[in-house]
């Protein structure tokens, strides 16, 4: 098969399901993962098949476990050489008080957001460098740069996947691999459908757009970054309604 391949991790819904239909839609052979979410990636696969010539796989796993990341990757490589494009998008939240936060919820939204990337990207690197080619795209926040109230783990994950994807990109660039990332504001997703009423209202005023972002949105963006000049690394790119 000469298709192109991604890897979108946690893409059964939301912004990953977006990118993973975005990716399909335009000829690339999709890797689906969840960890938990089996009902739900299976109905991402069906969508992907629906369309013509679409096809894909489903790679279940806890990609903040290295070992579970391990055997993800021995799954992909049984059955294609190497991952043109690695879309790191697992990601969880945690809202409430620092001091009110366990050291076990921690490590999961620290381990989810950030320690996810670094193992992924590390399965993925040795291959794209083998062809001197690939693409890796790490779907961060803005809450990476400039933090947020009550979502101290969520930040400092974030604005570590800053720091990894502007090292990793310097790290990469001789051998023609682009690391980049996508910093994505208020979204339109079942992490944002927790917020009662009030509190959405009050974020849309906040939001220079008046509104939420799409999941589409992100995912036509993230689609650019993958198709862009080679010369494009190392950056955190905006998506937020000139919220920030």
């Amino acid at each position: 098969m000469n298709k192109e391949t991604v890897l979108v991790t946690g893409s059964s819904r939301g912004i990953g399901r977006a990118i993973a239909l975005a990716f399909a839609k335009q000829g690339y052979h999709v890797f689906l993962n969840c960890n938990h979410s089996i009902i739900e990636v299976e109905q991402v696969r069906a969508e992907i098949e629906a369309i013509p010539e679409g096809s894909c796989d489903v790679v279940i796993g806890d990609v903040g476990n290295p070992e579970a990341v391990n055997d993800m990757f021995k799954k992909i490589y049984k059955k294609w050489d190497s991952l043109d494009v690695l879309v790191n998008n697992a990601g969880i939240s945690h809202i409430g008080l620092m001091n009110d936060m366990t050291s076990k919820e921690w490590n999961r939204v620290i381990q989810t957001n950030l320690s996810s990337v670094f193992y992924c990207s590390r399965a993925a690197v040795p291959k794209m460098v083998s062809k001197k080619a690939g693409k890796i795209i790490n779907i961060s926040s803005m809450w990476g740069t400039s933090g947020a109230s009550c979502e101290v783990a969520y930040s400092a994950a974030k604005s570590g996947v800053h720091g990894l994807t502007k090292a990793l990109a310097k790290e990469l660039a001789p051998s023609n691999i682009q690391v980049n990332a996508i910093a994505c504001g208020v979204i339109d997703t079942v992490m944002n459908q927790q917020l009662r009423e009030e509190e959405r209202l009050a974020l849309e005023i906040e939001i220079p757009m008046g509104r939420f972002g799409t999941p589409e949105e992100v995912a036509e963006l993230v689609l650019q970054v993958a198709q862009s000049p080679a010369y494009l690394t190392g950056q955190i790119i905006g998506i937020d309604g000139g919220f920030i």
